[in-house]
């Protein structure tokens, strides 16, 4: 890392990239935001807007379960139950006739009761933090797990782009090509389970949903086609990270909420932009 810190002082010599800390957090940022930015628009395409956030919801229960257990890591019990609760909303949302949205709600509530109560009922607020998070906090070492991830998650999306934006779109029709739409939804809810869970220390409960889904929502207002999508979506979610990270440091404001200021400023101004071509 030392290495990579010596070259940041030099391509970018600014006095907010001085200290290590905002070193690892820009560089998680470079890291996170292409993996929030392309698992964003199949969520908006899927109008799963509200399905990161119970996500986020199951992880803060997974470290509750696992603090309970007595679990030295409860962020691994953590992923554990958070995949495990994707892949169940995904069963029930497709085995039933009830909307998406209504089991994604139930869920969420149930599972963010339970955490709650599992949490202070073991004397164990301090995993609270996790409601807010902080990404000054971030390590070198977590720097790296981030790093294995984006490339994992990277991999998979320009492996399976194509099957997991047609079973988004149609999935009668991802059937009649022989698509498993059950094996490929599990494996993309999998995927932003484990992003959410391993980001959520940093982002914060509260605003992670908004990360994952403004961008991509911004980007679908002045996109015209697939490609476009995705690359707006990119560059907005690089945008509004190093933006706020930037305006956080110069105003000593918390970082994560500051980076979804500048997102949601971004989605209004497309918005505007969408209604003029109309």
């Amino acid at each position: 890392m030392e290495q990579i810190y010596k070259i940041l002082d030099i391509i970018l010599p600014f006095s907010w990239l001085s200290y290590e800390f905002m070193k690892n957090a820009f560089l998680a940022i470079l890291l996170i935001a292409p993996v929030f930015g392309i698992l964003g628009t199949i969520i908006v395409n899927n109008r799963m807007a509200f399905f990161s956030d119970a996500l986020g919801h199951g992880a803060f229960t997974g470290i509750a379960i696992g603090t309970a257990i007595g679990i030295f890591q409860p962020m691994w019990s953590a992923i554990v139950f958070s995949i495990a609760f994707s892949v169940l909303i995904t069963i029930v949302k497709n085995k039933t006739k009830t909307s998406t949205d209504t089991v994604i709600g139930v869920f969420s509530s149930a599972a963010i009761a339970l955490g709650v109560v599992l949490i202070y009922s073991k004397g164990s607020g301090k995993y609270s933090s996790v409601l807010v998070g902080d990404l000054l906090s971030i390590s070198a070492g977590e720097v790296g797990l981030l790093l294995i991830i984006a490339i994992v998650i990277i991999v998979l999306w320009l492996m399976f782009y194509n099957k997991i934006l047609l079973v988004s779109l149609n999935q009668s029709l991802a059937k009649s090509r022989g698509i498993n739409t059950i094996a490929v939804e599990l494996a993309f809810t999998s995927a932003i389970a484990v992003v959410v869970t391993v980001s959520i220390q940093w982002i914060g409960l509260l605003i992670i949903n908004s990360l994952l889904v403004l961008p991509a929502a911004a980007a679908r207002n002045v996109s015209t086609n697939a490609r476009q999508y995705n690359i707006i979506a990119l560059l907005i979610s690089f945008v509004s990270g190093i933006g706020g990270l930037i305006m956080s440091y110069y105003l000593d404001t918390a970082t994560g909420a500051t980076i979804v200021i500048i997102a949601a400023v971004i989605y209004f101004i497309t918005l505007g932009l969408r209604k003029r071509f109309i």
